[in-house]
């Protein structure tokens, strides 16, 4: 069952923007693992492909008049208690399973760590939220069955640049086949539900409003992904089946998100 979660937490120090990296992230992410399970987190760190998460970048808890646009750099420290919001999104059953006594557990008295700063976790969101959009959680199962074989439009929100690796290098143009195989990958990794890859074939870009942006996920190395919003069609002769098939791993999207270092705050998205 996916789960999209959203960890509020006020920094009890500042937090400086050298430590808002996505490196530093996803060590904050590990940590937490690894505090209920030192097995889990070095497995999770070892794995290369497919991983069962993904994270966000730090954000701040204001009013936006774009929640679909998070912010990806801080270019000034975050002030201490100041509320913010961090999501973690987890693909896989067994992963929530396991880190059922990190939720039921926590010490909201206790502070962790990113780089100097001390945060305490103020509470968990697992549910949608009227004011979060970005909390959710639903199995495998529902996702499929309440996906559409009917709709033939497709429009995402990339909330957070995204890149996709083609051969040896990287594109930051979200082409359909590269979107579509990057859910396809991860839903048949993780759902019983399998959907053959070749279902993509009929899905071409309609329109879209996007930019490039740059994102640092290390100290000193950045890379470049796109945000905005596209739009794609399902064209030809597509069946209902297929339909639904493409539906449900768009919906999927917000959980697997697309495309590279989604460990580490990039590619995230929401159907609009």
């Amino acid at each position: 069952m996916p789960h999209s979660l959203v960890i509020n937490f006020m920094p009890q120090t500042p937090i400086y923007p050298k430590y808002l990296t996505g490196r530093h992230i996803h060590a904050l992410f590990l940590t937490l693992i690894s505090s209920v399970d030192q097995a889990l987190g070095d497995r999770l760190h070892g794995e290369t492909f497919n991983k069962a998460f993904s994270l966000s970048p730090i954000q701040l808890i204001k009013p936006s008049r774009k929640p679909t646009l998070l912010t990806w750099h801080h270019p000034t420290p975050i002030p201490a208690h100041t509320p913010c919001w961090w999501r973690i999104s987890l693909l896989d059953d067994q992963l929530f399973g396991k880190l059922t006594n990190l939720w039921l557990n926590l010490n909201l008295q206790q502070p962790y760590h990113l780089g100097s700063a001390n945060l305490c976790i103020m509470g968990i969101l697992g549910t949608p939220q009227s004011h979060q959009p970005w909390a959710n959680c639903s199995s495998y199962e529902q996702i499929y069955d309440q996906a559409s074989d009917v709709e033939t439009t497709i429009t995402f929100a990339l909330a957070t640049p995204a890149s996709f690796r083609q051969g040896q290098f990287d594109t930051l143009l979200p082409k359909p086949e590269l979107v579509f195989k990057s859910l396809c990958d991860r839903w048949n990794t993780y759902s019983h539900i399998p959907i053959d890859p070749q279902i993509i074939q009929p899905v071409y870009d309609s329109k879209f409003n996007l930019r490039t942006e740059i994102v640092r996920n290390y100290d000193t190395h950045t890379f470049i992904g796109c945000v905005g919003e596209i739009s794609y069609k399902i064209l030809g002769e597509a069946s209902p089946e297929q339909i639904k098939q493409l539906n449900a791993l768009a919906d999927y999207a917000m959980y697997a998100g697309i495309g590279r270092k989604t460990t580490m705050g990039m590619g995230m998205v929401k159907r609009l």
